[in-house]
Order: C-alpha cells, then sequence, then structure tokens
C-alpha cells in the first residue's frame, strides 16, 4: 500500500515537474502568433530573459524545491511581457502619421532631395528606426534614419536620392521599426504613402548649352562655331551686350536711348523640320559607364532638339523596336521640348529584332514634308546593317538622312591593344576584322548619300549637335 502510494505521489510530482517546460512552450506560442500576425518579435532582451527561465526550469528538475519559484518566475515575465506587446501596439497602430516631401520629377543621375516627416500623436517615447522606400535602381544616403520622438512630438528625416535609371516610379510606403518600452519587442510598421516619381533623362546638359550659348563659350563643351554659307540677316531682337559679342553688331541708337550697350541678334533661316528614330531594339542594350546605349543616344538627341528648337526649328521622335512605341509629331516651340522628354523617359531597350521596315513606312505616312531624319541604332552584324542602309538611301529623295552609328569602345580597345599574350592577338585580329567590315558599311552609307556621326556613345553629344549646326549653314534643308 505504501509503496503504490509512493508510486502516485513519485508521478504526480514528476508531472509538475515537467509544468517549466510546458510555460516555455505556453511562452513560444503567442511570440510566433505576434510575429505572424502583428508583425512583432522579440528582442535580444527578451531571449535573453527566456534563456534564463529555461536554466531555472532546468534546474528545478535536479532541485524540486525551486519548482514554486519558477513557476511564479515565468507567470510574471509572462504578464510583464504580455503588458509592454499591447502598449507597444496600442501605441504604433494608430498613433503615428507620416508625409513626405520629394518633387514629382527628376533627372537621371541627379541626387534629389526628399524629407520625410514623422509624428507622434501619443504620450509615449517611441524609440526606433525609420526606412523610408526605395525603387529598384536609386540610392538614398543615408538609406535609413535613427527615430527617437518625444512624445506628441515630430521630426523631419532628410536624404537624397540618385535615381540609375529613367522612367515611372513610385515610393510606397516607410517602414519604421519601434522597440516596445521595456524594449522586449521590436514593432515593424509600413504605413503606406505614394508618390510618383518621374525619372527623366539628364537635363543639366540643357541648362548648360543655354548659359554657355548666352556667352558665346559653346566651344567648351565641344560646340565648334560653324561659318554660315552668306549672312543671316534677319532681325530678331535687340539685347544686352556681352564680351564675346561682335562690336559690328552693337545698335549705337539703342544703345544711346538706354544708356547701356545694346546689340542686334539675327536669326537662321526657320521652318525646318527635324525628325529623330530611336532604336529601342536589341542593338542599343549594350551597356557603357552604366548606361545603356540607348540612354546615351536618348541624351543626345534631346540635346539637338533643343538647339533645334531654340533655332526656330520643328522637332519630332519617334520611337521603334519590333514595333513603333511613340510618335511625337514635329512641331516647334517651348512646349514641344517636354512633349519630347515625356515620350522618350520611359523607354528602354528590348531584348527584340527592331523592324526598320514598320518604323520608315510609319514615318513616310505621318511625316510627308521633307525633314532631317536621324536615326540612332548600332551596327552588329550584315542583316542590321543591310537593313539600315536600304532603309535610309531609300528616303534620300523626300528626305535628308542622317545615320548616327554608335561605336563600342571595348571592340576599338581589343583592336588597339593586341599585345598581352597570343589570345589578345587573336582577340586583337578579330576586333580588327569586324572593325574594317564596319568600315565598308559607313562608306557604303556616305556613297549613298547619308550624312553620319560615327562616334563612341560617351562623346555623342557634341558631333550631333556640330552636324547639326553644319547641316544648318550649309542650307540642305
Amino acid at each position: 500500500m505504501n509503496d503504490a502510494l509512493r508510486e502516485i505521489t513519485a508521478g504526480q510530482f514528476k508531472a509538475y515537474t515537467q509544468l517549466p517546460w510546458l510555460m516555455l512552450a505556453l511562452f513560444a506560442t503567442p511570440l510566433v502568433i505576434a510575429a505572424w500576425r502583428f508583425r512583432t518579435f522579440p528582442t535580444r532582451l527578451w531571449i535573453a530573459v527566456l534563456s534564463l527561465t529555461l536554466i531555472g526550469s532546468v534546474f528545478s528538475v535536479f532541485s524540486p524545491a525551486l519548482f514554486v519559484w519558477v513557476l511564479g518566475l515565468d507567470w510574471l515575465l509572462l504578464v510583464v511581457a504580455c503588458v509592454d506587446f499591447l502598449v507597444a501596439y496600442l501605441a504604433t497602430n494608430r498613433g503615428i502619421e507620416v508625409s513626405r516631401e520629394i518633387a514629382r520629377t527628376c533627372s537621371i543621375g541627379v541626387p534629389v532631395d526628399s524629407r520625410l516627416t514623422v509624428e507622434n500623436r501619443t504620450s509615449l517615447t517611441l524609440l526606433g528606426h525609420v526606412r523610408d522606400d526605395l525603387p529598384s535602381g536609386f540610392r538614398a544616403i543615408p538609406d535609413q534614419h535613427d527615430l527617437r520622438l518625444p512624445p506628441l512630438g515630430r521630426v523631419t528625416l532628410h536624404r537624397r536620392l540618385t535615381p540609375e535609371r529613367r522612367g515611372a516610379f513610385e515610393l510606397q510606403s516607410v517602414a519604421i521599426r519601434f522597440y516596445s518600452p521595456l524594449r522586449l519587442w521590436m514593432r515593424y510598421v509600413d504605413l503606406p504613402l505614394p508618390n510618383p516619381l518621374n525619372v527623366y533623362p539628364d537635363m543639366k546638359q540643357l541648362t548648360d548649352y543655354a548659359l554657355l550659348a548666352r556667352t558665346n563659350r559653346l566651344s567648351l563643351i565641344g560646340v565648334r562655331r560653324t561659318r554660315h554659307v552668306g549672312q543671316d540677316s534677319d532681325f530678331e531682337r535687340l539685347r544686352d551686350y556681352t564680351r564675346d559679342d561682335n562690336f559690328r553688331h552693337i545698335d549705337w541708337r539703342s544703345t544711346a536711348r538706354r544708356n547701356k550697350l545694346t546689340v542686334r541678334q539675327f536669326q537662321s533661316d526657320q521652318s525646318q523640320r527635324v525628325v529623330f528614330l530611336l532604336d529601342c531594339g536589341r542593338m542599343m542594350t549594350n551597356i557603357h559607364n552604366g548606361y545603356t546605349l540607348l540612354d546615351h543616344a536618348l541624351n543626345a538627341s534631346l540635346m539637338m532638339a533643343y538647339v533645334a528648337l531654340h533655332q526656330g526649328d520643328s522637332v519630332g521622335m519617334l520611337c521603334f523596336s519590333d514595333s513603333v512605341h511613340a510618335y511625337i509629331p514635329p512641331r516647334g516651340g517651348r512646349s514641344q521640348m517636354n512633349r519630347l522628354i515625356h515620350a522618350g523617359f520611359d523607354q528602354f531597350p528590348r531584348m527584340v529584332e527592331s523592324r526598320y521596315d514598320q518604323a520608315f513606312l510609319y514615318l513616310r505616312n505621318h511625316c510627308k514634308r521633307r525633314s532631317l531624319v536621324v536615326l540612332t541604332t548600332n551596327v552588329i552584324d550584315e542583316v542590321n546593317a543591310a537593313a539600315v542602309t536600304d532603309h535610309l538611301a531609300n528616303i534620300n529623295g523626300q528626305h535628308l538622312p542622317m545615320g548616327v552609328i554608335l561605336r563600342d569602345r571595348t571592340l576599338f580597345d581589343a583592336a588597339d591593344h593586341p599585345e598581352g599574350g597570343e589570345t589578345n592577338l587573336y582577340r586583337a585580329a578579330a576586333a580588327a576584322d569586324i572593325l574594317v567590315w564596319r568600315d565598308e558599311v559607313m562608306k557604303d552609307l556616305q556613297h549613298r548619300g547619308v550624312l553620319l556621326v560615327d562616334t563612341f556613345p560617351d562623346e555623342l553629344t557634341a558631333p550631333l549637335v556640330n552636324q547639326y549646326l553644319e547641316i544648318k549653314a550649309k542650307h540642305l534643308l
């Protein structure tokens, strides 16, 4: 009888000594639920406290006298953790407001300032970290901010975004990590805050050109002063004299009347038309200095469009690959520049074969007046070289064709540096053979009456503008 009672007592005691382990399971279940449902996770401090309870549970197995104390400590920690969790959840659920100030448009490679304001509407001091949304293709400095919000306070955080890609983007949300008052929990909160952001090609070059043009210092960016055939005698306007102006253009009568040196400015022939054909196919997917060939081509085309619009010409654009993606009819005026930028900023090179026949057919149907047609592409193989040559030559009677053929710097470097071993020698020989074939294609285009700009993509802007100014000076249109 005594043996049976002793066995029952031992069994009950053994069951009770397993309760600390059950308490650990009871602790783990709320952690999983909190992480999955409320995005709240235990901090290192909370894990350290749980480790101490685990050690106490192990000791209670070997020392039954500690069982009651360990059980009481577990329940106390559970109550404290639950209260700390509830305070953190309620404080950060509806007590936080965010707002963002950022421009709607920016240029590729040009940093843009962003200001994020976080407001605390609770009576608690909130500590944590803030990370604003960062679209793909952007760099941010800094990428996150430490946050300390006093009760009913606000803080404004500054960062600089540098876009490395063109296109239409959207900043969607703000991610904040908050610590609970006792630092036992960390809650992740995503606050929706949509802001559209359009990244356009580099527009800084347009500002630089306008500044240098006003002071007759375009040679600093490689633009040559072209001697016009004949003299432009159409008076345009009077303006203040600058040091680089020709003194023979001084209007002495206006100078005496205004008591300030004044010069006459003349204008060139106007009402001419320029149409850009931008190849967005596989020929333009090569990357140089972080930019695709299409990026370089678009930047240079916009620069030339800016110059042409200021010369009084009408400018249009057609973007195509295996189909026509965008078409802006040739027009003049300042608003046309915005149309061109908006039409090209979200065009990207596609891994498809370009349909030159569709592009030139579309151009023939929609642009019947004689225009300067500027095709920007790359020549890689005989198939696309033949297509480019044929279509540019076929429009020579109706339009003035100009081919902008971009060079592959890797190919030229390989041909120029054969030293370094037998492999480099064979590599240089193959590159030289391709360049000889490429030179024959260029000569064929010139023999068919096609104007050419053959240059490296990062050096395209100045040669393209110079070629346009030469066309204007010789009245080829």
